[in-house]
């Protein structure tokens, strides 16, 4: 056993816990955290979440691009795709690069799963097209439960189930009452507060809602959640 790698993986997985759990700073005082590909893993969920230090996420992508275009081009979707949602400094070409990366790591199995939902995002917000992204969703559901992956799982879950609620199918009301509950049990925080939230604005007046609602805003003002904490 190398003992070295051993530890090297055991930082990365205590440092992907600290993301999670929405503590990006800790993350970045991991050793593990000093290879260019975790480093730019955190700074991009940092970002999408916070909308601050974009600079430092952009670079830190940047460098994991020079050592593996394949990896750098998923995360610089997700930047791309960042920028577009929020309407935060908007390139001309993010649209653009963000179909182009998520396109092309569904090549790259490390990441396939994962960027087929993401497909799925940008067919549905970019060509709005429903039962293409519900395609793509379910393909990601069908990866997340081979893999265990259940972040993925709850994911996919999620937009499934807002599909189905706007075409009037109650039960897509179970899939983001189970995606809040598997964030919840992943300590999962800050999608865990975007779950209830979503999960509570599906829910007629009452008190499950306002705890939902508060439990939302709390972590949000907690983790300084941009775009989350305004709605609450």
């Amino acid at each position: 056993m190398n003992l070295n790698t051993t530890y090297i993986d055991g930082a990365a997985s205590a440092a992907r816990s600290l993301t999670r759990a929405g503590l990006w700073d800790l993350a970045l005082e991991s050793p593990a955290a000093e290879t260019v590909a975790l480093r730019a893993e955190v700074l991009t969920d940092r970002f999408f979440w916070r909308l601050d230090k974009a600079a430092e996420a952009e670079d830190a992508v940047a460098a994991l691009s020079q050592d593996d275009p394949a990896l750098g081009g998923f995360y610089d979707a997700q930047l791309a795709y960042t920028r577009l949602l929020f309407e935060l400094d908007a390139r001309p070409d993010d649209e653009a690069r963000a179909r182009a990366g998520f396109s092309a790591s569904l090549e790259d199995e490390r990441v396939t799963s994962w960027a087929t939902f993401w497909t799925g995002i940008v067919i549905e917000k970019f060509d709005d097209d429903s039962e293409r992204a519900k395609a793509r969703y379910t393909e990601a559901l069908d990866f997340a439960l081979k893999d265990a992956d259940l972040l993925l799982e709850s994911y996919a879950i999620r937009h499934l189930g807002a599909l189905a609620l706007e075409e009037g199918d109650g039960t897509g009301l179970d899939q983001l009452r189970r995606s809040y509950h598997l964030r919840a049990a992943l300590g999962a925080r800050p999608q865990t507060a975007a779950a209830a939230a979503a999960y509570a604005s599906e829910l007629p007046p009452g008190a499950e809602a306002d705890q939902l609602n508060e439990l939302a805003a709390r972590t949000a003002r907690e983790l300084r959640l941009t775009w989350l904490a305004p709605s609450q």
